[in-house]
């Protein structure tokens, strides 16, 4: 059974590895005031890298509970890694209702869910993957905040154009409604990252 509380491996590779991670990478974290210091919330925005999950935990003093895939968990070489930092397996073949209502139990106590609603990481030329609806459907079903965010620019050392951008919180009526909103302020947030380094690079 999974722990809800924030691990310990959580906190302590957050202490050690956030200075490097951010001396390294150089991010530029923008509005990651619109993100909660309480309450349930769920924190959703685009996917390009493995990192990106990276970005929100030293945005935000929160402990989060990551969903990631099935088959980090039965690599043995990161396994120990995914499940001490409390992430949340899900096997991206079925319905995964074990993943789904443990997410919905750290919700229920006021936790944080992190998640990418593209399901997996965007390899196309496309700006953009259709969103699946589970990130807004959790939302409806325990009355949580989801708190968009879009990432562009590449993890290189000292990048000069990572950026992650969150949007304000909002709360969720109608879930196919939502899911459009959720879609195009992700899409909105990544486009105002790519005008702002325009305005760097003129």
């Amino acid at each position: 059974m999974m722990n809800k509380k924030v691990p310990l491996l959580y906190k302590i590779g957050k202490l050690i590895l956030s200075p490097i991670f951010k001396w390294y990478y150089h991010p530029k974290i923008i509005d990651a005031h619109n993100i909660p210091k309480t309450g349930p919330i769920l924190i959703v925005g685009n996917h390009k890298h493995l990192y990106d999950q990276c970005l929100t935990i030293i945005a935000t003093k929160r402990g989060i509970h990551y969903m990631a895939k099935k088959e980090y968990f039965d690599n043995k070489k990161v396994a120990w890694f995914f499940k001490g930092t409390g992430c949340i397996s899900v096997d991206r073949s079925k319905k995964d209702d074990q993943a789904t209502s443990f997410a919905l139990s750290v919700l229920k106590d006021g936790g944080a869910i992190g998640l990418f609603p593209e399901g997996t990481r965007n390899k196309t030329k496309e700006f953009l993957l259709p969103f699946k609806f589970g990130a807004v459907s959790m939302a409806k079903k325990t009355d949580a905040y989801i708190v968009p965010f879009g990432i562009t620019g590449d993890y290189k050392f000292r990048s000069k154009n990572l950026v992650i951008r969150y949007g304000k919180p909002f709360k969720v009526n109608d879930v196919k409604e939502a899911n459009q909103k959720l879609y195009y302020e992700v899409e909105s947030l990544m486009k105002e990252n790519l005008k702002m380094e325009d305005t760097i690079c003129h």
